[in-house]
């Protein structure tokens, strides 16, 4: 069954979004395909329910959320101050559901004999400090820095968990819209190093150590690899359990969708959490 991405006249406000028989999901690129898959497997148990999923950026999923335009609002970070104050501010109450985990791998071409970097390695290559694989071990290579976009929940974890939040990228960076859209440069360019969500990793790149500790759900799990993050949907208040919102957000404590999950790539959520 096909999850339309937008239908016209179906997000029409807050009210129609959270209809009983109508779900409506904004937001982040890397959450979308759990989303997908929820929605999926949900209306085919549930042939009366229409549930649509939108993937336009985590900021852009908050701003959904804000404006009554959604009914979930899918994240790949927490919400920021200015978001939660503009919430407060229109009387949206915003509660978070971690939904899974979720690991950052940094990736290169798989012809780069580099094995792993440190953290600090990392963040010198995007500030632009290190410019040749040479300087970390690898061959004399100029290195393409591949970036997401800066309204991605993506590029906001890996900004806070590595570069800092005073850092800049090194000018000479490229932008992509997706993580699938980082993978496909890094895989078609030697010298190009980026970062992706878990889900999207797969071996037409290669996945780098950091700190000597490789990314995996047992990593993640115990917190030992040092780029990893929850994964979020975020709903105004709590919704009822028998809700519609309710029970497609349970998903990720079944059996069914924790199964989901791992099948996609990400880290289910322990059952008792």
């Amino acid at each position: 069954m096909r999850v339309s991405l937008f239908v016209a006249g179906l997000v029409a406000g807050c009210a129609v979004a959270q209809a009983q028989d109508k779900l409506v999901l904004d937001g982040s690129t890397t959450v979308g395909p759990i989303a997908k898959a929820f929605a999926e497997s949900y209306m085919r148990q549930n042939p009366g329910v229409n549930i649509t999923v939108s993937e336009s950026g985590s900021g852009n999923g908050a701003k959904a959320l804000l404006n009554g335009t959604c009914g979930i609002a899918n994240l790949s970070r927490d919400l920021k101050g200015t978001e939660r104050k503009a919430m407060e501010e229109k009387g949206v109450k915003p509660v978070a559901h971690v939904v899974a985990y979720d690991a950052l791998p940094v990736i290169v071409h798989p012809s780069n004999r580099v094995k792993g970097l440190t953290i600090e390695q990392i963040r010198n290559i995007f500030t632009g400090a290190i410019r040749n694989w040479k300087e970390v071990g690898g061959e004399d290579r100029a290195i393409v820095v591949i970036s997401r976009d800066t309204n991605s929940g993506t590029f906001e974890t890996f900004k806070e968990l590595v570069l800092g939040k005073e850092a800049k990228i090194v000018e000479s960076a490229e932008y992509t819209g997706s993580n699938g859209g980082i993978r496909q440069r890094v895989q078609m360019t030697k010298g190009a190093i980026g970062y992706a969500g878990l889900g999207f990793v797969d071996r037409s790149v290669k996945s780098l150590e950091i700190n000597g500790v490789a990314p995996s759900v047992e990593t993640v799990l115990d917190k030992t690899y040092p780029i990893s993050r929850e994964l979020f949907m975020f709903t105004n208040g709590e919704p009822a359990p028998e809700s519609l919102a309710g029970t497609f957000i349970g998903m990720s404590r079944s059996e069914k969708g924790r199964e989901i999950i791992g099948e996609i790539g990400f880290v289910p959520v322990p059952p008792k959490q």
